[in-house]
């Protein structure tokens, strides 16, 4: 039993499923990669029983059937061999080959028996959502997903779609940040995705698939994205979310347009003498026309002076530098927009038009 493909597609579509396989399980099989071979085309899959990934590339086969490869073996060996054409061939005693020019690699196959199936999604529900979209949808708010896991539902990303709105929204307790886009859907779901998924989804997204859609089919406990010839399985996250709509501010008194990359090369000046035991928050003055940036540890001194179009009130605050320049960094565009209702009310930054990005971040007092 043996089939021929392109040694580049199946390379990149092993890495790609790996990222699905764990490390360790207690099945067996599960820490391998399954291939179910037919006479046209070689289907992979990696699967955690949290996250799946699957895919199919194109080949030439003598016969169906599958079997279950080493993920380290399988994706090294079809890595490291030269050519362009790759033969895989399995036989009688369940040792995989692979051939490739003159060069040829062998090791042991595991049965594909106990290979759990991939949840199956109801494609009947489900929306359609431009691929370069949701991958700017993820990268800008997947930053604010909080990573303790004592509270699990906010260990991944809220997906509200209501009345033609779509808002993914991430949480970690200090922050929160909102993409929001249109949507041709009238229907309403709410569910939240497991981070490890979306930033697979992200990464499998590519940077020419502008007018190419991505489909998402969800039921009460798994989601699928289709991307492509990728499907991304995940299980998806039990609990109430935070009512974010009620953190968001409804005024404010001072509001501000400044050039994102000085504030940000500001911000991580400042970083170079903070850490874990030089902890010092940012304390920043806006008025007349400027925002002034102090920073001080045992390690160092920042002081720095931003020119910036100011309305409203002058403010004086305090802010963690890491929280405001990960919000800096997934803001698209040269120009970001900052509200502050108070000196201990929560920061706001926006693009300089619309709503479509919101970052909230949470003051630290200051002393004196």
């Amino acid at each position: 039993m043996k089939f021929t493909c392109n040694k580049t597609e199946l390379s990149d579509a092993i890495i790609s499923v790996s990222k699905a396989v764990p490390v360790k399980s207690t099945i067996q099989a599960l820490e391998g990669i399954k291939v179910k071979v037919s006479l046209n085309e070689v289907e992979l899959t990696g699967y955690n029983l949290e996250m799946g990934i699957r895919t199919t590339i194109s080949a030439t086969a003598d016969s169906d059937y599958e079997f279950v490869a080493s993920t380290r073996l399988f994706t090294e060996f079809t890595k490291k061999m030269d050519g362009d054409n790759i033969t895989v061939e399995l036989d009688e005693n369940n040792v995989i080959r692979l051939s490739c020019n003159t060069t040829e690699c062998s090791f042991s196959a595991l049965s594909a028996d106990e290979y759990p199936e991939l949840p199956v999604v109801d494609s009947q529900k489900s929306f359609h959502v431009q691929q370069s979209v949701l991958k700017s949808m993820i990268d800008m708010s997947i930053y604010a997903v909080s990573q303790n896991e004592s509270k699990p539902i906010f260990t991944g990303e809220l997906f509200d779609i209501d009345n033609g709105k779509f808002n993914l929204v991430a949480i970690d307790g200090f922050r929160l940040a909102i993409r929001t886009e249109d949507t041709g859907t009238n229907e309403k779901y709410y569910f939240v995705v497991p981070k490890k998924a979306l930033q697979e989804v992200s990464a499998i997204i590519r940077d020419d698939a502008d007018d190419k859609e991505c489909t998402i089919s969800v039921n009460d406990r798994h989601i699928v994205f289709e991307i492509n010839n990728f499907f991304i399985f995940s299980r998806l996250l039990e609990g109430a979310f935070h009512n974010y709509k009620l953190s968001i501010p409804i005024d404010y008194k001072t509001e501000v347009f400044i050039n994102k990359k000085d504030l940000a090369g500001c911000l991580e000046r400042c970083s170079l003498i903070i850490n874990e035991k030089n902890k010092s928050p940012i304390r920043c003055e806006v008025s007349g026309g400027v925002m002034k940036i102090n920073c001080k540890t045992s390690l160092g001194r920042v002081n720095d002076a931003i020119p910036a179009d100011i309305q409203g009130e002058s403010v004086t605050i305090g802010f963690n530098n890491k929280l405001v320049l990960d919000a800096l960094k997934a803001a698209e565009g040269d120009k970001i927009r900052i509200r502050f209702s108070g000196p201990m009310k929560v920061i706001e930054i926006l693009p300089p038009m619309g709503e479509n990005y919101i970052a909230l971040v949470m003051p630290i007092q200051l002393r004196g």
